[in-house]
């Protein structure tokens, strides 16, 4: 029996993706040129689809780029930016130097002489912007599973995408692509337990993930506010406060241990003594918080030396480092 096919690696790029240095080079960042030599604005226009035809099937280096009106560019759906602010440097650019790279795109199914944007939408942005009437375009027929594997790709080389942005696009992958978080790890070149924090940004609300969004907290802030019991005005007194994750951190700790106390005195009695803990039971703590990493609890229970120890895990991730170490040999 045949085996399903596994989802294919970006790391060494989008040539490895999808064959075509022409296409790689599309989404990566290229440097301006010096400013004694200006580029023009925009090529001659080709014939796009004819030429497209034509120009597959010769080396990459030899091509011609082909230009296409900017009205028949449409944004990519599977665009995992929803901002695109801050684009006044590059409109400046285009206006100065033109669009230096090509925009890469696949035809509109449904509609004639119209293409999808697969990467390079924010230049798209800029060339209207900078009121240019044509714009070097890469046509390639891209299914939807890779043209949004090469939006995501071509949005993280950049700083200004959103954590909340790129959980969204995670969690598309796993939702839509069955992709698994050690794939998603594996071909954006992150660790696993990074895009596993990122997904869980949004479980914090709506309005808390909007905060991150706008940038008035951090990625960092945003996911010591996850399992408080009000997430939303924690964010806010952050915000006002200027707290920082230490800060959201102790807050945190002394708001679930208040609410701990609040409805459980008799349960904790029963369940430890209530007894102050002696300076054996401290250092013990002590030492298993050291080798974990992780706060520790300790209590006696009943007669003899039954005890009870608690950790407090905040994800799996840590989960996965204690059994890690309770297991190593």
């Amino acid at each position: 029996m045949s085996q399903p096919p596994k989802p294919r690696g970006l790391g060494r790029g989008l040539s490895a993706l999808l064959g075509d240095d022409e296409v790689a080079s599309a989404v990566t960042p290229a440097a301006p040129p010096p400013p004694s030599t200006p580029q023009p604005l925009s090529s001659p226009a080709s014939p796009p689809v004819a030429a497209a035809d034509a120009e597959s099937s010769r080396p990459a280096a030899n091509r011609t780029p082909l230009t296409l009106p900017i009205g028949q560019l449409k944004p990519g759906k599977m665009q995992p930016r929803t901002s695109f602010e801050g684009i006044e440097a590059l409109v400046e650019s285009v206006k100065e130097y033109g669009l230096l790279q090509p925009i890469l795109v696949r035809p509109l199914r449904d509609a004639a002489d119209s293409y999808e944007i697969i990467a390079g939408e924010r230049r798209w942005r800029a060339a209207q912007k900078a009121q240019l009437h044509d714009v070097p375009v890469v046509i390639r027929s891209i299914d939807d599973r890779d043209a949004l594997q090469i939006g995501l790709v071509e949005n993280l080389q950049r700083s200004d995408l959103t954590s909340i942005d790129e959980a969204l696009g995670y969690k598309r992958l796993i939702a839509e692509y069955n992709h698994t978080q050690e794939d998603i790890a594996r071909m954006m070149g992150k660790s696993r337990p990074h895009v596993a924090n990122t997904i869980r940004l949004l479980d914090l609300p709506p309005e808390v993930q909007e905060m991150v969004r706008q940038g008035d907290l951090s990625a960092g802030q945003a996911r010591t506010l996850i399992g408080v019991p009000d997430p939303l005005a924690m964010a806010r007194r952050v915000v006002e406060e200027k707290l920082t994750v230490r800060d959201i951190e102790r807050l945190a700790d002394n708001t679930k241990k208040q609410a701990r106390a609040g409805g459980g005195g008799k349960a904790k009695a029963d369940a430890g003594g209530g007894a102050p803990k002696s300076a054996d039971t401290r250092a013990l703590e002590k030492r298993i918080e050291e080798a974990l990493g992780l706060k520790a609890d300790l209590k006696l229970r009943g007669h003899g030396e039954q005890s009870v120890l608690s950790l407090d895990i905040r994800d799996f991730d840590q989960l996965d480092t204690v059994v890690d170490k309770l297991t190593r040999r």
